[in-house]
């Protein structure tokens, strides 16, 4: 009887499962490195090379820009979640198209987990409830 036919398929099954999942992990992984980051209540300069016309956030409730002078962007991240940004200069070319993540600063934070409720802690430097945000009625309608 010829038991090695199986387990090559097994083995081969194996590998490739294993390959698939070294592939699709990374691409995820370059997904979230694609994306600009902030975080939640901070903000980022953005300085450009030539000066701004327009200035477009696809959700204002996750992030908000503000123009500080012709040639310099302040992104504030507003709520958790992604959006998009797009800066066009004076013939409407695309100065920026980039994805946003608005995260809180994971290096400052400690989660409580009790049963099926999480509490997250903001400690910097004292402990405290991380301030949780609520949708507005607007979005909730």
């Amino acid at each position: 009887m010829n038991t090695s036919l199986p387990l090559k398929r097994i083995v081969t099954l194996t590998f490739a499962g294993a390959a698939l999942l070294a592939v699709t992990v990374p691409v995820a992984a370059r997904a979230e490195d694609d994306m600009m980051r902030v975080y939640m209540d901070h903000a980022r300069v953005l300085k450009l090379d030539r000066p701004v016309s327009k200035v477009i956030i696809g959700n204002s409730e996750v992030a908000d820009a503000t123009v500080a002078d012709a040639k310099t962007i302040v992104l504030t991240g507003r709520n958790f979640g992604t959006t998009n940004l797009v800066i066009l200069d004076q013939d409407g070319n695309a100065i920026v198209d980039e994805r946003i993540l608005v995260s809180i600063d994971e290096g400052n934070t400690v989660r409580v987990y009790k049963q099926t409720s999480r509490t997250v802690l903001s400690c910097t430097p004292n402990c405290e409830r991380h301030a949780e945000r609520q949708a507005s009625a607007a979005s909730t309608n």
